[in-house]
């Protein structure tokens, strides 16, 4: 027979849960536009007309993201030393960062029938498609979802789905 310790796990999620850096994340780029701002951007784009031709997107709307990325320190702002009237949007460290992620999101959409392209990411090096991302052991072994656990920094595990005895 299973043992609940539902209610007490679930205080522990919740607790982890209103920590969880994931909201604020989404909230500063996990919009439509903010993400092919961010896919733009990492593909070169530089300038708002490039941006808006590029994506076609709104003029307003265009604004108003590339200024909530600017706030959220993804992009870096500053004036064009060829053209005074305009200014170049470039990634900051904050914003390579996310990289990984932009390249996991595609490569998932790839993989699950959300699209396509005709071209891969690959290493300038040698030309060859960079590897699927994918979350790792701190060897090196590819981990499935029944392979990870919560640890607090001591390494106390932390529970928080309903365990059966």
């Amino acid at each position: 027979m299973a043992t609940q310790r539902f209610s007490s796990d679930i205080g522990a999620f919740r607790r982890a849960a209103l920590s969880c850096p994931i909201p604020n994340a989404v909230d500063l780029i996990g919009e439509k536009w903010a993400f092919l701002i961010l896919r733009g951007a990492l593909n070169g784009l530089r300038h708002f007309e490039e941006f808006q031709a590029g994506l076609g997107i709104a003029r307003n709307i265009l604004s108003d993201r590339l200024a909530r990325m600017v706030a959220g320190g993804i992009l870096e702002r500053c004036p064009d030393p060829n053209d005074g009237r305009k200014v170049i949007y470039s990634l900051s460290r904050k914003g390579e960062g996310l990289l990984p992620v932009v390249v996991a999101l595609r490569q998932w959409g790839e993989e699950w029938g959300h699209g396509s392209s005709e071209v891969v990411l690959a290493d300038r090096r040698d030309g060859r498609a960079v590897r699927k991302i994918c979350v790792q052991a701190h060897d090196g072994r590819a981990l499935n979802l029944d392979e990870l656990t919560w640890v607090r920094p001591d390494g106390e595990s932390v529970e928080i789905r309903q365990a059966a005895e």
